[in-house]
């Protein structure tokens, strides 16, 4: 098999294994989520966007703005990737607000809240450590 055969296959299997720890490994953090928007719709965020309720973004108390997270509904499954544009929730024992519209895509809008896990998709750029040289 030719050398450059090898390292493809290589490249492959690295990408898929992070793909897959991505999607299927250990979570960030664990809690309960809740959503908000009525009363913020318009509003300015705490990274200084207008807040759109019927967005797919979200608030958390120290993940970095631009964070992409997978949010995922511990009792059904069910998953939303969103991004950290917000500071809060800031009711005891909860660990991420999400807009609206990203709760609806949860299925929680009826409940309000639900236990979940975050899994980080890609943190923002300014917080990548990348080789130097």
């Amino acid at each position: 098999m030719k050398e450059w055969v090898i390292y493809l296959l290589i490249g492959v299997a690295v990408v898929g294994l992070a793909v897959v720890y991505s999607l299927f490994g250990p979570y960030y953090e664990v809690g309960i989520a809740s959503w908000y928007g009525p009363g913020f719709d318009g509003n300015y965020t705490a990274n200084g966007e207008i807040y759109d309720m019927n967005g797919i973004s979200a608030a958390h108390k120290t993940l970095p703005f631009g964070t992409i997270v997978r949010v995922v509904d511990l009792e059904t499954g069910r998953s939303v990737v969103v991004r950290i544009n917000d500071r809060g929730p800031f009711v005891e024992g909860r660990i991420i607000d999400l807009s609206k519209g990203a709760a609806e895509r949860l299925g929680i809008i009826d409940k309000g809240i639900t236990k979940v896990g975050l899994r980080i998709i890609r943190w923002p750029d300014r917080y990548r450590r990348w080789p130097s040289g």
